[in-house]
């Protein structure tokens, strides 16, 4: 199996990793700092380097039985045990970080201010929604909830991660927002802790402060059927970018 170095440290960048397994459609490292898609996050992008020359272009990221799967453009080059150094597309990385740490603040906001959980989620590098089942929802609603959202961002709160096994987080409901059927099977469960304000399930990436979620801005909401409401939420450039 792969170690995912993302779930420990999510602004890895580059990292070295050798090569376990190679199929038709790409490779299997020993490790990875590339994010496979899931949860609403998309999978990472980038590049890998092999020993001796050579590089191959990481198209998509994929959890397998075997482990992580990193798709590549070009036909593989390499055989099990090459050494390779991986470099993550960080401009894309930083923006689902950014924008997944929003939708967990967003989640937050709801659930204090509605009791409301999560039917569902996406992000892009340009924008995330977020699926709720809430009645009466309208734009006044939605404007309210995202300013909630910046007076979180504005407190500059610490974001960090930790793990609890899965019988202690049954314990607690308010830890997993999503639709049951959305948990996976995990034994032990990954936190995301927004210190003072949330704590919720979850296996994605964020950012280790919620100043660098930056402003919200509602883009628009829709109406998907008599108690789902969708929500999408854009964000404001950053002054000074994390590199």
């Amino acid at each position: 199996m792969t170690d995912a170095l993302y779930l420990t440290d999510a602004y890895l960048k580059r990292f070295e990793a050798t090569v376990a397994a190679v199929t038709p459609e790409g490779v299997l490292l020993d490790r990875t700092a590339f994010y496979p898609s899931g949860g609403g996050q998309p999978a990472d992008q980038g590049r890998l380097t092999v020993s001796g020359g050579g590089d191959l272009t990481v198209t998509d990221v994929r959890k397998t039985s075997d482990g992580i799967l990193h798709v590549v453009e070009n036909a593989p080059v390499v055989s099990p045990g090459a050494r390779v150094v991986g470099d993550v597309d960080w401009a894309r990385r930083y923006a689902h970080m950014r924008y997944h740490t929003a939708l967990h603040i967003l989640s937050g906001v709801v659930y204090r201010r509605i009791g409301s959980g999560i039917t569902g989620n996406q992000i892009t590098a340009e924008r995330a929604r977020m699926d709720f089942s809430i009645p009466g929802f309208d734009r006044a609603t939605a404007e309210a909830l995202i300013e909630g959202v910046n007076e979180v961002v504005r407190e500059r709160r610490p974001v960090t991660v930790r793990s609890i096994s899965r019988a202690d987080a049954a314990k607690d409901p308010t830890l997993v927002r999503v639709a049951q059927e959305l948990m996976p099977e995990v034994e032990v469960v990954r936190l995301i802790d927004i210190e003072g304000f949330d704590v919720q399930a979850d296996g994605g990436t964020h950012v280790a402060n919620t100043a660098e979620v930056g402003v919200a801005r509602l883009e628009r909401i829709e109406n998907k059927g008599a108690r789902n409401k969708r929500l999408y939420l854009t964000l404001d450039p950053l002054a000074t970018p994390v590199s």
